[in-house]
């Protein structure tokens, strides 16, 4: 039968795009396209060369498990190769890897040992009368890469087996990793130091593994998890497999604490849809579920095909990363003013879940992918993770691709757009007009510390926002007793109530009104330092950059903040309407009891006070012109401890910061009297 020359081309081009693939995978640890991507071309060409065998040849990628070694790492060769495993992608595909088991064995049921599939690196790990002599990747399933010196560094692989009756031989097999929380400090402590972040926890366990420096594969903090043997000399074995991975926990080896023995496919399944159910909350990524043959016997009974055991298969579970393209990038606003960039996808189903939208972060994220509208990008998604472009196949990338452009004016508002110096994130300047902000800005607006407007709380504010009441702080003077009564939860006497607060709050301060307003990075402690300095609330607007930065605790990002803010003729406008409102403050009062005796001096406060409360306390500091922080640092003059101070004061001893008690505090504040 003769072959379309269109199916024999598709076969070299699948071919030839499965060896780049697999070079960019297992060589550099750098691949393009993701794992559901290469399944679905390596299938492809499984099914092609199934329908016409005669176009099988020793070096199609069906009939190897990985790739060739690097050269830098010395070679090492599988005695028992290191075979991959088939997939089952659905329910269906499982229900037919078991009939074919139970047909094969002329049994009604099996067992099958179940365990997490890790998304890591296959090794093999060679013990020696219990001593760790050599480990090796897996490579091209003959054929591996001796990283010994490196496998060493993991804290979890044991030098020498525990127990006294040790094999003479023994090789051991599993799967390096990286877990989630250490990926994830891996990631800010390599871009902190200017390196580039890797895209996913397998990736990060690769390039870990693979360093020609171990002492660099030291630093990362990678796990490994054995999931079963291969050479074993003359060791009897026991019957079952779950046998031999229990005997290797007792050896001292990290297995997987999730294992466990099912009988038949509903069960199977039942497991499957268990750990698929805990998937996100597991310390560590897995892809999917292994079901093996229990049997010893029953498993050499079934044998193999070319690259994978017949008793055992992969259940994968829904791809977190998929491949699809970028239609055009928006911008939208956070409700603390944050401009985020998001990316508008041609819809593709990731982990289950359709997704067309993904968050790019910020503009430093969009140039470090260098993605484009019309881009091909691999998209990921875990659990309730919003999802996120992770790279750009550049490959795939169409001519003439345009860079993104940044936005200069809020896409809200319409106020101007700002970056301090040295930080990613853009913000929009509209704070107390855009109506992206508008929530928050209010909230912060009847805080304890700013306007303190007693019963005004969140829920109440979401409630005038909904109903178009409120547009600003200065509509909140506005409402009516009748307005208020209409509302969920709001009776006549609470609406009464909530009026005579907005009426008390009238009376203020004007360190209480700058921090209100919201301005960025403006907290109690540069409000007071701006009043202390430039006294009048005409003076604090018009005030520019460079008299700002003369004033103590205010920087140039501050500064910055400051000014951007109060050059938006609309907060202009609502600071105007709220003096017209009938707010007010002693035009004196800003330096009034107010002194620099301890002008320079940094406190913090721990533990619970008798006397007063913390707030208090605070207060009475900033008042002498002191700064108030949370946290212990070698910058912390003073720790002042109550009663049950907690690790404070064992920080600050360890930092040589002078402690002070509640009486001895007291003493401190009479004599600055």
């Amino acid at each position: 039968m003769t072959i379309p020359k269109k199916t024999i081309n598709r076969i070299h081009s699948l071919r030839k795009q499965l060896h780049y693939h697999n070079l960019r995978y297992y060589t550099h640890d750098d691949p393009e396209i993701t794992d559901s991507e290469y399944d679905r071309l390596l299938r492809e060409l499984q099914e092609l060369e199934a329908a016409h065998p005669q176009t099988i040849t020793a070096d199609s990628p069906t009939q190897r498990v990985g790739a060739s070694p690097l050269k830098a790492f010395g070679e090492v060769r599988h005695t028992i190769p290191m075979l991959s495993l088939a997939n089952a992608m659905n329910a269906e595909e499982l229900i037919g890897f078991d009939k074919r088991i139970r047909e094969k064995l002329a049994v009604e049921h099996v067992t099958y040992a179940a365990e997490p599939k890790m998304d890591g690196l296959a090794v093999s790990l060679l013990y020696e009368k219990g001593i760790l002599v050599r480990a090796a990747t897996r490579g091209d399933g003959v054929t591996g890469e001796d990283i010994t010196q490196n496998i060493r560094t993991i804290k979890t692989v044991p030098l020498q087996l525990a127990g006294s009756k040790l094999p003479d031989l023994l090789e051991i097999r599993g799967e390096v990793f990286m877990p989630k929380k250490g990926f994830e400090q891996l990631n800010k402590r390599t871009i902190k130091e200017g390196g580039k972040a890797f895209a996913n926890p397998r990736n990060a366990a690769a390039g870990s593994l693979r360093q020609l420096d171990s002492a660099v594969t030291a630093r990362r903090p990678l796990d490994m998890i054995c999931y079963g043997i291969g050479e074993t000399g003359k060791l009897s074995l026991p019957q079952h497999y779950s046998d031999i991975i229990d005997w290797l926990d007792s050896l001292g080896l990290h297995v997987s604490p999730e294992r466990a023995v099912v009988e038949g496919v509903q069960q199977c399944l039942d497991y499957y849809n268990d750990l698929a159910a805990r998937r996100d909350k597991l310390p560590y990524e897995i892809d999917g579920i292994v079901f093996k043959v229990n049997d010893l016997e029953q498993q050499q009974q079934l044998g193999f095909v070319s690259r994978a055991p017949r008793w055992a298969i992969a259940h994968k579970f829904p791809a977190q990363e998929e491949m699809t393209i970028l239609r055009d990038v928006d911008f939208q606003v956070g409700r603390t003013g944050a401009i985020t960039p998001v990316a508008r996808l041609e819809a593709v189903s990731v982990g289950g879940v359709m997704v067309s939208n993904a968050t790019l972060h910020n503009l430093d994220e969009i140039r470090r992918l260098d993605v484009r509208p019309g881009d091909t990008v691999i998209v990921r998604r875990a659990g309730d993770v919003i999802p996120q472009i992770v790279s750009t196949v550049f490959s795939r990338r169409p001519k003439g691709a345009r860079r993104v452009k940044t936005p200069t004016k809020c896409p809200v508002c319409h106020s101007e757009l700002i970056q301090a110096e040295g930080q990613a994130v853009i913000r929009c300047t509209g704070g107390l007009f855009c109506s992206a902000q508008r929530k928050e800005s209010l909230k912060h607006y009847a805080a304890r510390k700013a306007m303190d407007i007693e019963g005004l709380g969140d829920k109440l504010i979401d409630q005038l926002i909904d109903k178009d009441l409120v547009h600003s702080p200065a509509d909140l003077y506005k409402l009516t007793v009748e307005q208020l009564a209409s509302l969920e939860r709001m009776g006549e006497k609470s609406a009464v109530n909530l009026i005579d607060a907005l009426n008390k709050s009238k009376q203020t301060s004007l360190q209480r009104f700058i921090y209100a307003l919201g301005i960025r990075e403006v907290g109690e402690a540069t409000a007071r330092a701006l009043v202390q300095s430039l006294h009048t609330l005409e003076a604090i607007m018009g005030a520019d950059e460079e008299v700002l930065i003369s004033i103590p605790d205010v920087g140039p990002v501050v500064a910055a903040n400051i000014t951007g803010f109060f050059r938006q003729k609309h907060n202009r406008d609502i600071v105007k309407e709220l003096i017209k409102s009938g707010l007010s403050w002693k035009q004196d009062d800003a330096s009034e009891s107010q002194t620099d005796a301890l002008q320079g001096q940094t406190f913090v406060i721990t533990g619970t006070l008798s006397t007063m409360s913390r707030n208090e306390a605070k207060e009475l500091l900033l008042q002498q012109g002191a700064k108030v922080t949370s946290s212990i640092s070698s910058k912390t003059n003073y720790l002042i401890a109550g009663e049950n101070p907690g690790s404070k004061i064992d920080k600050a001893t360890d930092l040589g910061v002078s402690i002070l008690d509640e009486t001895a505090f007291m003493q401190l504040l009479d004599k600055l009297k």
